[in-house]
């Protein structure tokens, strides 16, 4: 079942997705203001790699693909965590067996 599960995988990333209304440089604008009037809105794409964070912009287009990809990823983790346990459970098993054989 887990098997199957991994196999039906697509992309996947790890990472934060982000929307953004954002404040422009220009003194007399009116999103300095007013959280109302800020530009955007902006689409973002973090994560860490080699301890930095990394930032990629995206657009509308896009960002319900890496939505799946991070829905993908968070599904695979998942799923990996639970084959992770059933293995422990079954080594155990298996070194409760051997250490059994090796009193015999």
């Amino acid at each position: 079942m887990l098997k199957q599960e991994f196999q039906q995988l697509e992309y996947f990333c790890k990472g934060t997705l982000l929307k953004r209304m954002m404040k422009c440089g220009k003194a007399q604008c009116a999103c300095r203001q007013d959280p109302a009037q800020r530009h955007g809105p902006y689409f973002e794409w973090t994560y860490k790699a080699k301890g930095k964070t990394v930032h990629v912009k995206l657009t509308r287009d896009v960002m319900p693909l890496f939505r799946a990809a991070a829905h993908q990823y968070r599904k695979r983790k998942s799923l990996l965590d639970r084959l992770e346990k059933l293995s422990q459970t079954v080594l155990r098993h298996q070194a409760k067996l051997a250490q059994s054989t090796d009193r015999d």
